[in-house]
C-alpha cells in the first residue's frame, strides 16, 4: 500500500526489499478489498490532493477516484517500479509516485487534503516520527487515514502479539498499540473500526487539528467511536 532507532533506511525489511516481486500475489487478495472500501467511504471530493505513504507497488491506486490528484511515496525503488508500470498500463494521469522516506518527507507543509498510511506503521523504524511528518504535510482539517494491525487491548491476544514479536521483527515488522501511534497527537478521531469482527486490521480515520485553536488530542480510552467493536 516502529520504534527501532535505525532511521537511515526506513523500509529495509524483507517485506519491502526482498518480496517486491511477489508483493501483489501475497497481499492483493487480502488487503485491497478493505483498502478500496475505506477509500470509497471517504467520498473524496473533486480536485482533492491525496498522499499515500508507503504506496509500495501501487496496490491501492485503482481505488482512488480519477477526479482527485494522488501522490504515492515509498522508499523502495523496486516497489515504485511496479507502481509506475501499473500507472502507465492503466493510463492514470491523476496519479504520480516518488521515492521518499515517510519519516522525512521532502514535501511542503500542509500540502494534502488526505494522507493515507495503509499497513505501513508497523514497518517504519520510528512510527512517531512518521506520524509527525504525516501531520506536517496534511492540511489543517485534512483527513489522516491509517489501516494497521495494532496490539489488542485484550490481555490474552496482547500476550500472543508480544510472544510473536521476535519472529515478526526479523521480517522488519512489529506490533504497536494504538496509543503508541496516536496518543498525544493533535488529531480529532472520527472513527475507529474493523470491516469485520474477526479482522486483524483496524481502520482509524481522523482530522488534522494541529493548527486549530481548540484542537482535540487523540485518545483511545473507553468510549472510542467506531462502526465495529475493536479487539
Amino acid at each position: 500500500m516502529s520504534m527501532l532507532e535505525n532511521t537511515t533506511h526506513a523500509y529495509q525489511s524483507k517485506l519491502y526489499a526482498e518480496f517486491s516481486q511477489v508483493y501483489d500475489l501475497v497481499f492483493a487478495r487480502y488487503f485491497y478489498p478493505r483498502i478500496a472500501n475505506v477509500i470509497r467511504n471517504l467520498q473524496i471530493p473533486p480536485a482533492a490532493k491525496v498522499l499515500e505513504v508507503g504506496v509500495g507497488t501501487g496496490l491501492a491506486l485503482a481505488a482512488y477516484p480519477r477526479h482527485c490528484q494522488v501522490t504515492g511515496l515509498d522508499l523502495a525503488p523496486d516497489m515504485l517500479e511496479h507502481a509506475q508500470e501499473r500507472i502507465v498500463r492503466h493510463g492514470w494521469r491523476h496519479i504520480q509516485v516518488m521515492e521518499g522516506d515517510a519519516q522525512d518527507m521532502k514535501l511542503a507543509d500542509h500540502s494534502f487534503d488526505y494522507v493515507m498510511a495503509f499497513h505501513v506503521v508497523s514497518v517504519v523504524p520510528n512510527a512517531e516520527r512518521m506520524m509527525r511528518e504525516v501531520l506536517r504535510v496534511c492540511k489543517p482539517g485534512g483527513r489522516v487515514v491509517v489501516i494497521n494491525h495494532f496490539r489488542s487491548e485484550k490481555r490474552l491476544l496482547a500476550a500472543i502479539d508480544r510472544r510473536m514479536e521476535p519472529v515478526t521483527r526479523r521480517c522488519g515488522w512489529h506490533t504497536l498499540s494504538r496509543c503508541e501511534v496516536f496518543e498525544g497527537l493533535p488529531l480529532e478521531i472520527e472513527s475507529v473500526y474493523k470491516t469485520s469482527r474477526n479482522s486483524l486490521f483496524t481502520i482509524v480515520v481522523a482530522r488534522n487539528g494541529e493548527t486549530e485553536p481548540q484542537a482535540s488530542v487523540a485518545r483511545f480510552d473507553a468510549g472510542v467511536v467506531g462502526h465495529q467493536p475493536v479487539a
